[in-house]
């Protein structure tokens, strides 16, 4: 899993594409309002980086919804 979420930008295209696709074939023909519902729910689904700083240095943490605890990277 930490593999994954090292890239949350790819994270973030890739989720953006999925809903792109799901929006066109559901039959939304409206080509502004499948970007604006694929992005928002990309950004929403998306993992978070934050810097946290701790005793060792600073270390970057990594939020996602589906996950329950914060993945800490060095």
């Amino acid at each position: 899993m930490k593999n994954i979420v090292k890239y949350p930008r790819l994270i973030f295209v890739m989720l953006f594409l999925v809903m792109y696709y799901v929006s066109y074939i559901s039959g939304i023909e409206n080509g502004m309002l499948r970007t604006v519902f694929s992005i928002t729910l990309a950004f929403v689904l998306s993992p978070r980086k934050k810097k946290v700083k701790t005793q060792a240095g600073e270390k970057t943490q990594i939020t996602w919804v589906f996950l329950k605890k914060p993945i800490i990277l060095d």
